[in-house]
């Protein structure tokens, strides 16, 4: 059994990490230092048993686990780079994934990873020798790896410590994971804490009572960090330790010295209320994308200047084009390519600082306010999802001749994924046909919650589709 295992808690929640939990609720693990080393250690003894060695790569498609953890940090103490895919992508979407990582070893079952804990003991660097290869895209939706290669000791040392100082991850810390182990930072926060000697615990998928249940510590060690997406923040909030009724707002987490939120814009209300639960000077944020990380921003500072993400991170610097587009002068160790693809690699590289198309301003003073997203991006419930590819998959189904998809604001998922269709010329959708298509072909992060049928979609001149204005013109608020 994985972990050091707490009884199971919670009830049905999130999907994507049913398979590292037991029917119907959310396990729990503890996971110390001392025992991660050892199974970090026997992770990459089977590693390197199966012949992988460094720049090779192993695709993990699984929810949250100890086991999973141990299995990547193992690997990525030797120089083989994970790929970290998505638990709820539907197989047709993992295999292309994985066909185009070209992975030496690929992992999608508890067995396979169960596989990997009986190796032998082989050492490890002290910091991880690579960042593990994420996969994220553009309005093309062709999504594209997300690759830094394989660095020497120094490199690796000036990355860990660039994350694990900033944050001050030592000994005594306790972190909660509740965030997918596909999400980069659930790794890097983890991993940074568990190398410096602290204790994690490992919820196999998110569940607000249970989550509310260990930070209140009714179960396991009580914990002092801990990360989350606006989305699962807000659930929390409004969550008494197992019973999902509303608290009022009563119940505090005094123990914890840091909650940090990224992933898609955090409601002020939202924000507010988590200010109130803890103490002063707990709740952060960051901006970062899958490639890389921008700014950092304390409470005060959020307080002082509403709205603003913070300003640069240390060892970065940050600029604005007069169109607005973002760039984030980086160090070495920050260096990325995207995986096979030189061209698109050129574009978001300036000399050493890059750009992930995002929009935005800085102040005088260098704080810095988002002002737009990636063109036409939608993130849901912290997750990216990108319209280009759900409406190719909508314009399979027969009778669309056209589809535009978007996000609209949502209280819960921060954006809904809806879309606009055209029927073909004398065609009728069936749109429980579009549905039944959808779940077979997307993720259920991706697919439509809400399909409007229309006369025809807005597109410039040139005959571009302008998705923001379907979707102020068909988005239901």
């Amino acid at each position: 059994m994985s972990g050091s295992p707490v009884a199971p808690t919670g009830a049905a929640g999130a999907a994507g990490a049913a398979d590292a939990a037991p029917p119907g609720g959310v396990s729990v693990e503890v996971l110390t230092a001392a025992d991660a080393e050892r199974r970090q250690r026997q992770a990459a003894g089977s590693l390197a048993t199966a012949g992988l060695g460094p720049g090779d790569r192993v695709a993990f498609a699984l929810g949250s686990s100890a086991d999973l953890l141990c299995a990547v940090l193992g690997a990525l103490r030797t120089g083989v780079v994970p790929v970290l895919l998505n638990a709820t992508l539907v197989e047709a979407e993992r295999d292309t994934l994985i066909a185009d990582a070209r992975p030496s070893l690929v992992v999608t079952d508890r067995e396979g990873l169960a596989a990997l804990s009986g190796g032998p003991e082989v050492d490890l660097a002290p910091w991880p020798l690579a960042r593990p290869m994420h996969y994220t895209s553009g309005t093309t939706g062709q999504a594209k790896g997300v690759w830094t290669g394989v660095w020497d000791e120094a490199t690796a040392r000036a990355a860990f410590e660039d994350e694990a100082d900033l944050w001050g991850f030592d000994a005594g810390d306790v972190h909660l994971v509740c965030s997918p182990m596909y999400h980069s930072v659930s790794v890097r926060f983890a991993g940074g804490t568990l190398l410096r000697g602290g204790t994690c615990v490992i919820l196999s998928r998110f569940d607000a009572p249970t989550a509310h249940r260990v930070l209140a510590g009714g179960v396991g060690p009580v914990p002092t960090t801990t990360f989350m997406a606006p989305t699962a923040l807000a659930r929390l909030l409004a969550t008494t330790s197992g019973s999902g009724v509303s608290d009022g707002g009563a119940a505090r987490f005094d123990h914890l010295r840091l909650l940090v939120h990224a992933g898609s814009p955090c409601p002020p209300s939202t924000k507010r209320a988590a200010m109130a639960r803890v103490g002063p000077g707990v709740v952060w944020e960051f901006y970062g994308s899958t490639e890389g990380q921008f700014t950092v921003c304390s409470p005060g500072e959020w307080s002082e200047r509403p709205g603003t993400v913070g300003r640069a991170r240390p060892g970065r610097r940050l600029s604005v084009d007069p169109d607005g587009t973002v760039w984030c002068q980086a160090p070495p160790f920050a260096r990325f390519e995207y995986w096979g693809d030189p061209d698109k690699t050129a574009s978001a590289w300036r000399g050493d600082a890059f750009t992930v198309g995002d929009l935005g301003r800085l102040d005088g003073e260098g704080y810095l306010y988002l002002d737009g997203r990636r063109d036409d991006l939608v993130i849901s419930g912290g997750v990216n999802v990108y319209p280009a590819e759900v409406e190719a998959v909508l314009a399979e189904v027969p009778g669309v001749a056209e589809a535009a998809v978007f996000g609209v604001d949502d209280d819960d998922w921060g954006e809904r994924v809806c879309a606009a269709v055209v029927p073909a010329p004398g065609a009728v959708i069936d749109l429980d046909a579009l549905a039944a298509h959808a779940a077979e072909r997307l993720a259920p992060y991706k697919r439509p919650k809400e399909v409007t049928v229309v006369a025809e979609l807005p597109h410039t001149a040139t005959g571009k589709l302008q998705r923001r204005v379907a979707a102020e013109r068909f988005g239901r608020q």
